[in-house]
């Protein structure tokens, strides 16, 4: 089997174990926060939100290390350097014991903070336990996180996606039994921090099983103090990136609580929870390709990576059409029927999500690369500025507009940053090319969302879903029109091309052996 096969075939099966494992999970969160809103209410919804995002910046304490570990497992794994993988495993298990640590000393002194975050019209009970076994969940989290990390790297993802599909059944079983037996709030956060201790004591047992030569990490050190300085210059370029990208992703419910209220970041996150699990259909598509990715960029030349590229980002392109699309003119409808017309927000909120659902879906190809090249010592400054910039568009225009005007702040920072700095600079490192025809491609394609997005809504308005069955329809047929549309809009490009060919080599491939395996079953049979 070539190398292009041989990576096709692990990103394919990763990406079918990570969309099934993602459908479920999607499915299993869906009825999870449905029961919580009921039985605790939209506040303690919010309060969850707000504990989501700073035990987020919490993690700022892993100093990128997470991303700086992955990429630095590339090369020994495609060497089967068994000695340097054990040695690194060492060095990061270490490390990780010490963010652990970090993680808990923060989290401590967040504690005098939480009255100033948290605005409820009613005093919440027991704020602090609450937060406490947030924070012990997030510190499970980081135990035995290089092994998985390694599984990840050795593009084995599917192994990892077995166990937390599992696990995932066991614990949303047990959240809906305490939530409507004893509307617990405390016992719905234990039963999340089991989930953490649980998947890494399963998948530090497969990777054991997986990798038997890890059992000797105890007795290995790394002894390579180059590797070691190179590990720690990505770690700190990963760091200042990981600062910015935390300020886009991880503040905006704290500034919300803050202008507008606990309960609006409860409202908002409703609209935030169906755009982030469509745009984790797409990830999980390009997350399965980053390893992959990596191994082009470490082995094939200019061309052959922009040949890749071009493939990704028309996947991109077309993802991004229809998530886009089906959101922006689904959303209100959705809410309607899901928990009813109190919940529902503003068209200018959708507006603001769904703009900043596009840019996440239509630079996903940039992200893996990113991920793949270890491009983080060149772009960690403009993400800093971006950041920067997020948080005072974010209170300008938050006091002007309210929740819509803080997402808003989020794609502006977006834009004027590296939405322009980073292809400029992966285009000449990596491709030795100008992006000037990446950036009309980009532009084309906004338009053309955008356009089916303006004529979606003039026919939608006069079709609302007020029933599930209506809403089934809608959807499908809003799904397969975007798709019919966007898909003819690509498949003719150069990518869409390369794309088109070969998933009907891998379908021709699968098709081969089944008749063979057909014919040899026959000829056992002696027939």
């Amino acid at each position: 089997m070539s190398k292009t096969q041989s990576r096709l075939k692990q990103s394919t099966k990763n990406f079918v174990s990570g969309t099934f494992y993602h459908v479920v999970k999607i499915i299993l969160n869906f009825v999870s926060r449905t029961v919580f809103i009921y039985t605790l209410g939209v506040e303690y919804l919010g309060m969850n939100g707000i504990f989501g995002d700073v035990l987020n910046l919490l993690c700022m304490a892993d100093l990128g290390f997470s991303t700086a570990m992955a990429y630095s497992f590339y090369k020994p794994l495609a060497e089967g350097d068994r000695e340097k993988i054990t040695d690194l495993v060492s060095f990061y298990r270490k490390i990780y014991n010490v963010i652990a640590l970090l993680i808990t000393v923060g989290g401590l002194l967040c504690i005098p903070f939480l009255k100033y975050i948290v605005h409820t019209e009613k005093e919440v009970p027991h704020l602090v336990i609450y937060y406490l076994i947030a924070l012990a969940g997030v510190i499970c989290s980081y135990l035995f996180v290089y092994k998985s990390t390694l599984l990840t790297a050795d593009q084995k993802d599917y192994m990892l996606v077995r166990v937390r599909t599992v696990v995932s059944f066991i614990i949303t079983a047990a959240q809906l039994m305490v939530l409507l037996a004893w509307k617990n709030y405390i016992l719905y956060l234990l039963t999340g921090t089991f989930y953490q201790v649980l998947c890494n004591i399963l998948v530090t047992w497969k990777a054991n099983r997986e990798y038997p030569f890890l059992r000797k990490i105890k007795k290995r050190k790394l002894d390579d103090d180059k590797l070691k300085k190179s590990i720690f210059e990505n770690m700190k370029s990963v760091f200042i990136y990981k600062i910015s990208e935390t300020c886009f992703w991880s503040t905006d419910n704290i500034l919300i609580s803050t202008l507008v209220g606990t309960a609006a970041v409860g409202l908002y996150s409703n609209y935030l929870t169906l755009g982030s699990k469509l745009l984790l259909m797409e990830q999980i598509v390009f997350a399965s390709m980053t390893a992959s990715i990596g191994n082009v960029v470490a082995s094939e030349n200019d061309s052959k990576r922009y040949e890749v590229f071009q493939g990704i980002q028309s996947l991109s392109y077309i993802f991004s059409g229809v998530i886009v699309c089906c959101y922006c003119l689904l959303i209100h409808d959705f809410i309607y029927v899901w928990i009813g017309p109190e919940f529902q927000l503003s068209g200018l909120l959708i507006l603001a999500v769904t703009l900043n659902t596009y840019m996440c879906c239509v630079l996903q190809p940039l992200w893996c690369f990113r991920d793949a090249t270890g491009m983080y010592k060149r772009i960690k400054y403009i993400m800093l500025l971006g950041s920067i910039l997020n948080i005072i568009l974010s209170i300008i225009l938050g006091k002007l507009l309210g929740t819509a005007g803080i997402i808003f702040a989020s794609a502006i920072s977006r834009v004027a940053t590296y939405v322009w700095y980073e292809p400029k600079l992966l285009f000449r490192e990596y491709f030795d090319r100008g992006c000037a025809g990446y950036f009309l491609s980009l532009v084309g394609n906004f338009v053309a969302v955008f356009a089916v997005i303006a004529g979606g809504w003039w026919i939608g308005d006069r079709f609302h879903a007020r029933t599930w069955t209506e809403l089934l329809i809608k959807a499908a047929v809003t799904a397969v029109i975007t798709a019919g549309i966007f898909f003819g809009l690509y498949c003719r490009t150069e990518g869409g091309r390369m794309i088109v060919s070969r998933v009907t080599g891998v379908l021709h491939r699968w098709r081969g052996s089944r008749k063979a395996e057909a014919a040899g079953n026959c000829e056992g049979e002696g027939i």
